[in-house]
C-alpha cells in the first residue's frame, strides 16, 4: 500500500452516495436479542475521488447516515490514465483478492456489485476485474480500495526511470511494431505467392502450347499429299 496517499477534503465536492450492502444483526443479552442493522456505503464525485464507510444502528435509514459521515471522512484521490487504470494491480484484504486491469476505451466496468460500485464513483470507466476468494461485499469493497489506493501515477514511474510517459506505458514501441508488422505481412505476401508462384505457371503454359503447333502442319499437310 502506498504511503504517499492523497487525501481528499469533501468540502466543495459533488458527492454521490450508493448502498452496497445492508444486513441485519443481533446480539443476545440477558433479556433476549437485540437486532440493528449495518450499512456499506460507497461515496465519489464520480471523476477520481471515492470513499468506503461502514455504519451500524437500531434503524436503518440512521445507518445509512453513519455510514456516509465515516466514507466522506475516508476519501482519497485515485490515479487514472484516461478512463482507466494505470497498471494491472491486486487489491487484497483478508481472504478476499480482487485483480483489476486496465481496458481499452469502450470496454466499461466488468466487475461485480460491490466492486462496481466503488469503481464508478471513482470515476473509471473501463476496467476489468476478478474477484477471488470470500465473497463478501464488506472485504471486496476493502480489498478494491486497497488496490486502487496501491495504483502509481504514470508520471511518477517515468520520473524515476528517466523516461517520457509514452516509454512507460510502451505506446511508442507498440504503435511502431503495430505499423511495421502489417507492411512486413504485405511484403512478404507477394515475394512468397505471387512472384514465385506465376514463374512455374508460365513455363507450364508454354510447354503446353510448343507441343500443339507441330500438329497443326501435319494436319494441314494431310490434303496435299
Amino acid at each position: 500500500m502506498r504511503q504517499d496517499i492523497e487525501t481528499v477534503s469533501p468540502q466543495g465536492l459533488d458527492l454521490q452516495e450508493r448502498v452496497i450492502e445492508i444486513n441485519r444483526v443481533a446480539k443476545v443479552v440477558k433479556g433476549g436479542r437485540r437486532f440493528s442493522f449495518t450499512a456499506l456505503v460507497a461515496v465519489g464525485d464520480e471523476d477520481s475521488v471515492v470513499g468506503v464507510g461502514y455504519g451500524k444502528a437500531r434503524e436503518v435509514p440512521l445507518a445509512i447516515q453513519k455510514a456516509v459521515e465515516n466514507a466522506r471522512k475516508s476519501l482519497v484521490r485515485v490515479p487514472k490514465y484516461g478512463q482507466t487504470i494505470p497498471h494491472r494491480i491486486i487489491g487484497r484484504f483478508g481472504a478476499g483478492h480482487v485483480v483489476l486491469r486496465p481496458a481499452s476505451p469502450g470496454t466499461g466496468v466488468i466487475a461485480g456489485g460491490a466492486v462496481r460500485a466503488v469503481l464508478e464513483l471513482a470515476g473509471i470507466r473501463d476496467v476489468l476485474s476478478k474477484s477471488i476468494g470470500t465473497q463478501n461485499p464488506i472485504n471486496l469493497v476493502k480489498a478494491t480500495m486497497q488496490g486502487l489506493t496501491s495504483l502509481r501515477r504514470p508520471e511518477d514511474v517515468a520520473k524515476l526511470r528517466g523516461l517520457s510517459v509514452k516509454e512507460v506505458l510502451g505506446l511508442q514501441e507498440n504503435g511502431k511494431a503495430a505499423a511495421a508488422s502489417p507492411a512486413a505481412a504485405d511484403e512478404a505476401r507477394p515475394g512468397s505467392g505471387g512472384g514465385q508462384g506465376e514463374a512455374p505457371s508460365e513455363p507450364v503454359s508454354l510447354g503446353t502450347e510448343a507441343v500443339s503447333p507441330p500438329e497443326a502442319p501435319q494436319a494441314g499437310e494431310a490434303p496435299d499429299g
